[in-house]
């Protein structure tokens, strides 16, 4: 590429949005493989590490020696040897569109807690139904921690389409069941998705197996789904991770922004300690900004010679959040 060429690539990637999601479900209904799939599809595995995944299919795979996808995520020994996850996985994978950073968490009761863990930070989730069992206790058991944890987009990914003949009458029969589950808890943005991840039906591609269905691939609507509006219209809140100080003519609080925005000159509070101060520098890597938003990780400095470490909260000086010692 020439140098302009490389500078117009280079702006559209920082153009392009992140959407951390999950993957959650009951045990062996395709978390992994779903995964292993969207990454197969969005080319982001190279050629060694399919050359590793052959090998590895044909030695603990479950496909006859096939392509195994759910080996890509599956990285325990463990995970391996059961045929299910134990841990919370993360990937990373992007399209022309939209960056991802993707959580495969756990399916069993037992492990119900790392599945937290992932749902944490997402801004969607993918539950996995298995077509051949519907709507099960754990599918409702994730869906409402899904809920409890405040996210609001839901993709009901009906996998395994293949085992029950693409039936439109049983997708038709779980949707139905899925969306009186979701709204009994208050999920109402939920869009039911008919796939196969093995086969890679609705995932990036369509069929001619299910011609019956006109709704968006997962790909489509991973790529299309609104994300950040309500964290950007509430008020400005930076945890501090770190404070960065490469030399001693600066010093300044590194975080990511859960909600609000952030501009030069803002009032801001500290918390807990409830001192107060205004913005001086905004810098995202080692570029000033004039202002930067919720979901962009940046380094604030501040106008005053205040206490600022790791832990420690920046939010807007006039919508402070209330400070308790205790729930």
């Amino acid at each position: 590429m020439s140098s302009p060429d490389v500078e117009t690539y280079l702006r559209t990637q920082e153009r392009r949005s992140l959407l951390r999601f999950i993957t959650c479900g009951s045990v062996d209904d395709g978390k992994s493989t779903l995964i292993g799939r969207l990454l197969y599809d969005s080319k982001m595995v190279f050629e060694d590490q399919l050359a590793a995944l052959a090998v590895d299919s044909k030695k603990v795979g479950t496909r006859g020696g096939d392509l195994d996808f759910a080996l890509l995520v599956d990285g325990l020994s463990a995970e391996r040897e059961q045929g299910i996850t134990i841990d919370v996985a993360y990937r990373f994978f992007s399209t022309d569109k939209r960056h991802f950073i993707v959580a495969d968490t756990p399916g069993h009761e037992q492990y119900t807690r790392n599945m937290v863990t992932g749902a944490s930070t997402a801004d969607l989730a993918v539950i996995l139904i298995d077509a051949r069992k519907g709507v099960l206790t754990q599918t409702r058991r994730h869906s409402f921690i899904v809920a409890l944890l405040g996210i609001r987009r839901v993709v009901a990914a009906i996998n395994k389409m293949d085992l029950v003949d693409y039936s439109r009458g049983v997708f038709n029969q779980i949707q139905r069941d899925y969306d009186e589950c979701a709204a009994r808890i208050g999920l109402t943005d939920v869009t039911c998705i008919p796939v196969s991840a093995i086969h890679g039906h609705n995932i990036a591609a369509r069929g001619p197996e299910m011609s019956w269905y006109d709704g968006p691939t997962l790909f489509e609507q991973l790529e299309s789904v609104e994300i950040g509006h309500e964290e950007a219209s509430r008020p400005f809140r930076m945890p501090v991770q770190w404070t960065n100080r490469p030399d001693s003519t600066f010093r300044g609080s590194a975080g990511l922004i859960v909600s609000g925005a952030v501009r030069l000159d803002d009032p801001v509070r500290i918390l807990p300690s409830g001192s107060d101060s205004r913005v001086a520098r905004i810098l995202v890597g080692d570029r000033d900004v004039d202002t930067a938003a919720s979901g962009q990780s940046v380094t604030v400095t501040l106008t005053d010679d205040v206490d600022v470490s790791r832990g420690d909260v920046l939010v807007a000086r006039d919508a402070p959040p209330s400070v308790a010692g205790r729930w």
